[in-house]
């Protein structure tokens, strides 16, 4: 369809509420919600996802139980605001933790809630200012074009309005057993975190996590990419692992300090994933982002050159409420602001030549970035690929300019955080926009909305690393912080050299190999470098959702079933009680809330819990195919 003929839900000329306090309100709360449980995700298992549709759906029922409102341009705003702070998460904690794990070294010094807020909200903003120019080039003029799956799907959701009620009741409904389970495990421990079945015959070990969230991440990523990060934990740990303690129980392999088979027998196939297999998979991830970058390249390039072409035309200025965008004079002096407050702040430790490169380069990202997710969906965006090559990049110019030590590695972490949170902002406002496109939203509204989820989300992040930091440590089984480690894997090992590169090199080919065969790298990549024990639950999730598609005879693509929503409330509900139960670790109330010491289930206990999540899963992903009959 031609966009010139496009009309759409809510006409031009009609007024609606849209930005009112109400909708700022829970905008604001959904920001910080989703944010702090997409951090706790990303922190633990290296994936975020998207939390657009919980956050409509939410609206919706919110908005009309409690105050009978009826506007779906507000239901969108809410969205808008509440995705925002789940987006600047997903991009922060990518290279932020970095921070935290070098002070617990003796490295640095723990950074300040100001410095990481100062840090995210300089990305933040100019992902948001960046769209503003874009909006005309990418939503608009490429409508037909570029689908943006999760804000075309996200007003699908909306425009679904008669079910909204329903609908939130099935997030709730998540959050609540959610939130009960990860109490029930985590809190009063009577259930163990994790099940394992030693195989000594392999030397290794089976292992899998009784967690909803992970259940969640699976149903929505689906059985395929599930299959991919399951296959990445196999080839680890029954097949690499078993090989290194098999050919090597004598030898001591470096980064190992004591031999392969002391390190088995005292601490199992943990240790020998610890020492090694991590080091492999970092390789594999890195090599697959760089490879989605490389192939990507005539796709950024014409990216690029189309949206700097149309955005001298200027934005639409004719009048109608659905053309407005931010003047193109708020842009330019935002950006510059931001110039001056990365060229000013130490926290950032640049000069004025280096903030104009990083301008430049996040508006480069940001354009990239805005494309991928319109043609392959936010999951697909290729953050960590850019976040690597602007990791080598600044670091090596750094190293070669003389600032080294860990003042090089801190201004390498943060110049590559502000461009990797412009990146993933840049993502998620595009996908806004083009729900607001097409319900008929106001644009220069929902960049305003986009700038205050920005900035409140910029706030709250720093408390929350600091909270997860506190009650576990970033690194450690509870969160392992994988993208984040890889972040600072590159940093140190360009800086120092003291990386055990064969490791990474068998990564580099493995990643090679994959992609030769024609499979998605990273997917792969991911479950070598993440313990099996995640990506084993995962699988668990993506074998539901085929089973409950299959029964359901629904396209592969259909997103709409209640059992998306309902995973979705399941992520965002595990997330908030690990917040919660963060704040009881740091003020030393866990310890009175442990029963463990006067019951505990064992492996039975966690294997009934995984099965009993599972079934609840599969019942809610039927669920709609009943109602509909």
């Amino acid at each position: 369809m031609d966009n010139k003929e496009f009309k759409p839900y809510v006409p031009a000329e009609k007024i609606t509420p849209e930005f009112t306090v109400r909708s700022i309100i829970l905008g604001i709360l959904l920001a910080v919600v989703f944010g702090a449980a997409n951090a706790y995700l990303g922190l633990r298992v290296g994936m975020t996802v998207s939390a657009s549709i919980p956050a409509a759906v939410i609206s919706m029922g919110v908005l009309r139980v409690l105050f009978k409102g009826d506007s779906i341009l507000e239901s969108n705003m809410v969205q808008t605001i509440g995705s925002a702070g789940e987006s600047l998460a997903a991009g922060a904690i990518f290279t932020l933790p970095c921070l935290y794990l070098w002070a617990e070294e003796g490295v640095t010094e723990f950074p300040s809630v100001f410095e990481i807020a100062v840090i995210a909200l300089v990305g933040g903003i100019l992902g948001v200012l960046f769209m503003i120019p874009l909006r005309n080039a990418l939503i608009v003029k490429e409508h037909g074009v570029l689908p943006y799956p999760e804000g075309t799907a996200c007003a699908e959701v909306l425009l679904a309005g008669e079910e909204g009620g329903a609908s939130a009741g099935t997030v709730f409904a998540g959050m609540g057993i959610a939130a009960a389970f990860k109490y029930l495990v985590d809190g009063l421990c009577l259930v163990p975190g994790v099940i394992t079945a030693r195989i000594d015959a392999l030397k290794t070990e089976f292992s899998a996590e009784v967690y909803p969230a992970l259940i969640g991440v699976g149903y929505i990523c689906g059985a395929k990419i599930s299959s991919y990060m399951f296959a990445g934990g196999l080839l680890g740990w029954f097949v690499l692992i078993p090989a290194i303690a098999t050919f090597g129980a004598d030898t001591i392999l470096y980064p190992g300090t004591v031999t392969i088979g002391e390190m088995y027998v005292k601490d199992g196939a943990s240790a020998l994933w610890s020492s090694y297999i991590r080091y492999i998979g970092a390789g594999m991830v890195a090599a697959g982002g760089i490879m989605s970058l490389i192939k990507s390249l005539p796709l950024i390039v014409r990216t690029f050159v189309d949206a700097v072409g149309g955005m001298k035309k200027g934005s639409a200025v004719d009048g109608k409420r659905t053309e407005q965008d931010l003047p193109m004079g708020f842009m330019l002096i935002g950006v510059a602001v931001m110039v001056l407050a990365i060229w000013l702040l130490p926290q950032i430790p640049v000069n004025f030549i280096g903030a104009i490169m990083i301008v430049v380069f996040g508006f480069f990202f940001g354009t990239v970035s805005s494309r991928m997710v319109g043609l392959v969906g936010s999951s697909n965006n290729p953050v960590s690929g850019m976040a690597i090559a602007t990791l080598l990049m600044s670091t090596l110019i750094l190293k070669m300019s003389g600032s080294t030590g860990a003042q090089g590695m801190t201004g390498a972490i943060a110049i590559g955080s502000v461009i990797c949170i412009i990146a993933a902002m840049a993502g998620d406002t595009s996908q806004d926009l083009k729900t607001g496109f097409l319900l008929g939203a106001t644009p220069k509204k929902q960049q305003i909305g986009e700038l205050i989820g920005a900035v409140v989300s910029a706030v709250v992040i720093g408390y929350v690393l600091m909270l997860l930091n506190n009650a576990w440590g970033f690194g450690t089984t509870a969160l392992s912080a994988p993208q984040a480690s890889l972040m600072k894997m590159i940093v140190e090992g360009v800086m120092n050299g003291n990386l055990p590169w064969a490791l990474v090199f068998m990564g580099v080919f493995a990643a090679i190999v994959v992609e030769i065969l024609g499979i998605p790298v990273l997917p792969v990549a991911i479950g070598l470098y993440l313990p099996l024990e995640l990506s084993s639950t995962i699988m668990l999730g993506g074998v539901l959702r085929h089973v409950v598609d299959k029964k359901r005879k629904a396209e592969e693509n259909a997103d709409s079933g209640s059992g998306i929503l309902f995973c979705s409330g399941l992520i965002a509900g595990e997330g908030l009680v690990g917040i919660l139960l963060a704040i009881l670790a740091v003020v030393g109330i866990d310890s009175k809330i442990n029963l463990s010491n006067l019951f505990t289930t064992g492996q039975i206990g966690g294997i009934l819990a995984l099965v009993a999540m599972a079934a609840m899963v599969a019942v809610f992903g039927l669920k709609k195919d009943k109602k509909q009959a």
